[in-house]
């Protein structure tokens, strides 16, 4: 176990000048279960050599700039790209290491996506039941009407805002249901199931898209009880022990052992790589194993008939115009190929189809949701992927306001 920095506690853990450590030592601080890797054979990610960091490419601000450069100046712990794969870049700065976990917030959410995914394979999940059919408590809250897919994809009608910055916002009440912020008053709910079924509804089940991490929280509960196990036992024996993964992941767990579904799971880079991978390859793994059915990055690739309306239709202002949210996995571009797994303070998949590239970077930024920072990591990672492929899918970025 790492000393804790003097000082910490649950009111600051998460911000500086803490955030460096517990992003890297969340078992050490908050009660955690294992993700096992399983015994199957870590998948090889050969090594190879390419000048990466010196690539050129123009910023979000109109400017010249590499991606060593945009690395450096996004508060990234470690970033790593694989080409064909074989890895091509692989860094870790600030003394993050090889084999340490990071956590991944809102990545999380795609790593449930596939669990969920690889359950519906299997019959044990219909994308177009009532949630009720898994968890008929949710009958009593305002989830009560709505689909799996709608969970999904994030276009249920629930009220809930993930605004940190909003005093009030209910994402703070989720994180004291969980016991990763102090809890602010007696009646918050105790454990992250009593949280979800306060919650009410404030439209139309099915209409626009809106990020709302409660309802990747649903969803892993709809999945506990699909698959029968806690997700991490459920995760280790439909995803993570079929990646080839090198280490065991981590989950954050509340009092009564429950995930933390929506931000609370902890990786090392490499395997990052490794889960970014599934779509690149139909769902196969890089040891050749069939880990979520084909039919599942299809569909999520494609999109329902109406995503890219509902995506472009949510509140907010959309810096990913013309992209689209499909089974807890980003798209920020039209088209397919470019598909991401993000989660707050710079946590990042991205996967280029054409270019057969997977990269993945881990980071401590001090803006939970810097659209610079993301805007220029897409960019830099685009340009790799042009200077290793030759892609001609290189999308003109939007420029700051």
């Amino acid at each position: 176990m790492s000393s804790a920095p003097a000082g910490i506690s649950l009111a600051n853990w998460l911000s500086e000048p803490y955030a460096h450590w517990s992003f890297q030592h969340v078992e050490d601080f908050v009660p955690t279960a294992v993700i096992s890797r399983g015994t199957g054979r870590v998948a090889a990610l050969d090594a190879a050599s390419a000048p990466i960091a010196d690539v050129g490419l123009t910023n979000s601000d109109g400017a010249p700039t590499t991606v060593g450069a945009v690395m450096a100046g996004t508060a990234t712990d470690g970033w790593a790209v694989a080409y064909r794969g074989s890895m091509v870049a692989e860094e870790y700065l600030g003394g993050f290491g090889a084999h340490a976990r990071h956590l991944l917030f809102s990545v999380s959410k795609s790593l449930v996506g596939a669990v969920a995914g690889a359950l519906h394979g299997d019959g044990a999940i219909e994308l177009d039941g009532p949630v009720t059919r898994y968890v008929p408590a949710l009958a009593n809250c305002g989830y009560a009407g709505a689909t799996v897919r709608q969970l999904l994809d994030m276009r249920s009608g629930i009220a809930f805002s993930d605004n940190y910055l909003h005093p009030t916002a209910e994402i703070h009440l989720l994180d004291q249901a969980m016991g990763w912020s102090p809890r602010s008053s007696p009646d918050v709910p105790s454990t992250l199931c009593d949280f979800l079924l306060t919650l009410r509804q404030k439209s139309a089940h099915g209409g626009p898209f809106e990020y709302r991490s409660c309802e990747t929280d649903v969803l892993g509960w709809i999945c506990e009880v699909a698959g029968g196990q806690r997700m991490p036992q459920l995760m280790s024996e439909l995803l993570w022990s079929h990646i080839g993964a090198q280490s065991d992941a981590t989950i954050g767990v509340d009092t009564d052992g429950t995930g933390f579904f929506d931000g609370g799971i902890n990786a090392c880079l490499t395997d990052l790589i490794r889960f970014g991978s599934l779509f690149l390859h139909d769902g196969v793994s890089l040891t050749g194993r069939q880990v979520v059915p084909a039919a599942w990055i299809a569909d999520t690739l494609e999109g329902g008939p109406d995503s890219r309306q509902a995506f472009d239709a949510g509140p907010g202002e959309n810096s990913m115009p013309g992209g689209m949210y499909r089974n807890q996995v980003w798209f920020p571009y039209p088209g397919n190929n470019v598909v991401l797994c993000q989660g707050m303070c710079g946590q990042m998949i991205y996967v280029n189809r054409a270019a057969e590239m997977v990269a993945a970077k881990v980071s401590t930024q001090a803006d939970a949701g810097d659209p610079q920072m993301l805007l220029d990591t897409l960019a830099a990672f685009d340009a790799v992927a042009h200077e290793l492929a030759g892609t001609a899918d290189r999308p003109e970025l939007p420029r700051r306001q």
